[in-house]
């Protein structure tokens, strides 16, 4: 039993090293990620705060500062675990070391007093030529040429012992001071997470003092809400009654293309009929005793099959360009380029709710604070399926197969309806919001017109 829990816990060790061997690069990549976030959010913050109007974005750039600070210090936590890990098995590395040195370093002793003792040049030679034979002497030479090179090998095995012992010890102070590094860090970053906290609650007491404010800006983006819904609906049906008239006029010239086939092979049966039974009745014609020649079916060329599998297709997948977007779009889920170069989230899709208030306000989609006039870009190969007016503002449609981006808040747009786009083809320039300051919001549509959470397309900032 105790076998059994000592190997165990030897397994346990080694997994845990293992492990910090795997994500001690990777939790200082993200912990640089979130120090870089965490500034891109400080300085979002403080252009918004040059307007004296309290926003929803500040409280939202607040709590994400929070939640990034949070995640950071819980990546330091890790690397600490990390650096007390080493230092443990550094620290039992030295040990051992040292050990196996005193060991070497008493056997070394032990063979210095017998030479000591043994120094004389008649007693070496009185022991080669007290050998009974020739064989037995050049047997005595090996040996005392052997036990010299252990000697030897005993002094270079307590130098190397002795290097590893200076290597760990560097190691182990080198892993202290990263600690050292780490905590202060980690204390650093608490006390700026309480600092945080603070203006979290004072963004908030803002909030509460401007309930009615806010209650009139939910209203008019749940209008905005209603009215995009409505358009992007209207613009879905357009784009699938479309495809299904192309879909159709498709089946309508395969099944004329069928029955001219059939018509073709029909004929050519009864003109084969009629030669057999002209032979039968001529029966000098040779032609009677060869074998019937059956032509082979004729196809048309032209048309294109669906691939073999178990995805059920749209009729906005029924060319072969429309599947190709559709099946590019999903393949590429979680990694799609961000609409704009530098912007934060400030309301994400869903429901969201006012700090200390009873209002409610639902998003369909991802909106982005940017400079006012940013490059707002498509984030898939697809085609311009719309541009309309909402509210003073404009908005883009573009269409992925059975997918749909939609890019509103622009105030200009730099595409044409039916134009071809490429991830980072600029779709157009962002516009500003009733509070003076930048904002886009990024929306992600399928087929049935079912609004999707656009964070789970976009790649990880």
């Amino acid at each position: 039993m105790i076998k059994k829990i000592f190997l165990l816990f030897l397994f346990s060790s080694f997994s845990v090293v293992l492990f910090a061997q795997q994500t001690k690069e990777e939790l200082q990549r993200k912990q640089q990620d979130l120090l870089k976030e965490i500034r891109e959010l400080n300085a979002t913050l403080k252009n918004i705060r040059s307007n004296k109007k309290r926003s929803l974005a500040n409280y939202n750039l607040v709590r994400r500062k929070i939640a990034a600070r949070e995640e950071l210090i819980q990546n330091i936590n890790k690397d600490l675990h990390i650096l007390d890990n080493n230092i443990y098995k550094n620290t039992l590395e030295i040990n051992r070391l040292r050990r196996e040195l005193d060991t070497l370093k008493r056997e070394y002793a032990r063979s210095l007093v017998f030479a000591y003792k043994n120094r004389s040049n008649y007693d070496y030679l009185n022991f080669i030529f007290s050998a009974s034979t020739f064989n037995d002497a050049v047997k005595r030479i090996t040996y005392l040429k052997s036990y010299r090179q252990y000697r030897e090998q005993q002094v270079a095995n307590i130098e190397k012992t002795e290097d590893l012992i200076t290597d760990k010890i560097a190691t182990l102070n080198n892993s202290k001071n990263e600690k050292s590094i780490a905590l202060q860090d980690q204390n650093n970053q608490l006390k700026d997470l309480e600092v945080d906290k603070k203006e979290q609650n004072e963004e908030v007491n803002k909030l509460k003092s401007q309930e009615n404010e806010f209650a009139k800006e939910i209203r008019k983006r749940e209008s905005d809400r209603r009215q995009m819904q409505t358009a992007i609906s209207t613009i879905i049906r357009r784009e699938l009654a479309e495809a299904r008239k192309k879909a159709e006029a498709v089946a309508k010239q395969k099944r004329a293309a069928e029955d001219e086939r059939k018509k073709r092979l029909a004929e050519q049966q009864r003109q084969e009929r009629l030669a057999r039974q002209q032979a039968a009745n001529n029966p000098n014609n040779t032609a009677a005793n060869k074998p019937d020649i059956v032509d082979e079916p004729v196809t048309t060329g032209g048309t294109t099959t669906k691939p073999k599998t178990n995805r059920v297709y749209s009729d906005l997948e029924s060319t072969d360009e429309g599947r190709a977007l559709s099946i590019n779009f999903e393949a590429n889920r979680g990694r799609l380029p961000w609409p704009v170069d530098a912007g934060l989230p400030t309301i994400h899709f869903g429901k969201y709710t006012i700090p200390g208030t009873k209002i409610i306000g639902r998003s369909e989609g991802l909106y982005i604070a940017v400079p006012v006039g940013a490059a707002v870009k498509a984030v898939a190969d697809g085609q311009v399926s719309a541009i309309f007016d909402l509210g003073g503002e404009q908005a883009v449609t573009v269409i992925h197969g059975k997918y749909f981006t939609t890019y509103s808040h622009l105030s200009s747009v730099n595409v044409g309806k039916g134009q071809d786009v490429r991830p980072g083809t600029v779709i157009g320039r962002a516009a500003a919001n009733d509070d003076g300051e930048g904002e886009v919001l990024f929306m992600v549509i399928n087929e049935h017109s079912v609004f999707l959470n656009p964070e789970q397309w976009l790649r990880r900032k």
